[in-house]
């Protein structure tokens, strides 16, 4: 007499399986990938001419392979980026051949129009292909930082609130900082000039 081996029921295989499925989506915690905030401009058109910008009105950083900064073509240091920045944005009227040129604006301060002197600079961003990204992002905030320390000073000033705090509380006096102090930081694609500038 010849036993047969007993099969095994496998119809459950399947239910277990989709638990187990189920288990580990609800169970697994997935990293989200942040970027930096940066609004881009409109694509150009192509018959569009090009803007001339005057030099004086520029402010330039580069990054090179290794991690060194120059501010304006003199070696620069990341711990006075930032304050160097805020100097170059800020509007130095009268006219001062140092910094970049001034342009009058009228701004609506709670209800009332007011003359202002707004900077046409421009802070301009490029690293070279072999930057690190901590330093990529570390000069990245320093700039940011920048403006947001002038966006700041130019909302306690006027509305004894920080910038962040007028976004939340009233957005159309946010919008008349934010025409005042531009968020003016322009970034070249990376290029390759090496580890001396």
């Amino acid at each position: 007499m010849i036993r047969e081996t007993p099969e095994i029921n496998a119809g459950s295989m399947a239910d277990i399986a989709f638990l187990l499925l189920i288990f580990f989506l609800v169970t697994t915690t997935m990293d989200v990938d942040s970027g930096i905030v940066r609004k881009l401009p409109p694509p150009v058109e192509d018959d569009r001419p090009i803007d001339e910008v005057n030099r004086r009105n520029i402010y330039t950083v580069l990054i090179n392979s290794a991690d060194m900064i120059y501010a304006n073509g003199k070696p620069g240091s990341i711990k006075t980026l930032r304050s160097d920045v805020k100097e170059f944005l800020t509007p130095h009227f009268p006219d001062n051949p140092r910094f970049p040129k001034v342009e009058a604006i009228e701004l609506e301060i709670n209800s009332k129009k007011i003359p202002y002197y707004k900077s046409k600079g421009i802070v301009s961003m490029q690293n070279d292909r072999g930057t690190s990204y901590e330093i990529y992002i570390h000069v990245q905030n320093e700039l940011a930082g920048a403006v947001r320390e002038l966006r700041d000073e130019l909302s306690n000033q006027h509305y004894g609130m920080t910038f962040k705090e007028l976004l939340k509380d009233d957005d159309v006096a946010a919008k008349q900082i934010q025409k005042a102090v531009p968020m003016a930081i322009s970034e070249a694609e990376p290029a390759d000039f090496g580890g001396d500038q």
